[in-house]
């Protein structure tokens, strides 16, 4: 994956995240006429803190250098908040604060891609690169649980249950990982 790969994974994916947004909430112009049960669960997946780091050390790995990983991070992030306020002005007729997450994104996405690339090393660095979005993910299940405060509390439920089993396998996957390469180089 190159940069502008980073950047369109980005923008679909901010643009994703306000429509899925638009769908689940009431009070819209979308979500007045549309059912929110799935979208509503979407929504509380996608417009989370871990889901948006995700992106970051995602496109981090698919780029492999940690140099290359920070600039697909920090692109992915802009691209993605950029393309969430164009589409929530448009969907919502919304406010901004895009020049906030601007300032918050690009930073983090630059370490965030970094650790991306980090997650093919091998190695207690892979590990903890590859640990970083689900123990990001878990304590943001313990900290800001998804949907407090929804009529429909299963909604929330639904979403907490697929972001703590993601986190799970996610995990289970980086430390099956070392284990392998530990035997297999112990086997050498």
């Amino acid at each position: 994956m190159k940069i502008t790969g980073a950047v369109v994974a980005g923008s679909v994916f901010g643009s994703l995240t306000s429509l899925a947004n638009a769908v689940s909430s009431p009070y819209g112009p979308i979500g007045a006429r549309a059912a929110a049960g799935a979208g509503t669960v979407v929504s509380l997946l996608l417009d989370a803190g871990w889901s948006w780091a995700a992106l970051a050390v995602v496109v981090g790995w698919a780029v492999a250098t940690p140099a290359r990983g920070a600039l697909a991070g920090a692109a992915a992030l802009t691209a993605a908040t950029v393309s969430y306020y164009v589409m929530d002005a448009y969907v919502w007729d919304a406010g901004t604060d895009m020049v906030v997450w601007l300032v918050v994104g690009v930073p983090l996405g630059l370490v965030l891609g970094a650790v991306g690339a980090l997650v093919r090393r091998p190695g207690l660095t892979g590990l903890f690169a590859a640990l970083v979005v689900p123990v990001g993910a878990a304590v943001q299940m313990v900290v800001i649980p998804p949907g407090e405060g929804l009529i429909d509390a299963r909604l929330a439920t639904t979403a907490a249950g697929i972001v703590w089993a993601a986190a799970a396998l996610s995990a289970a996957w980086a430390l099956g990982r070392i284990w392998r390469r530990r035997r297999a180089a112990a086997a050498a």
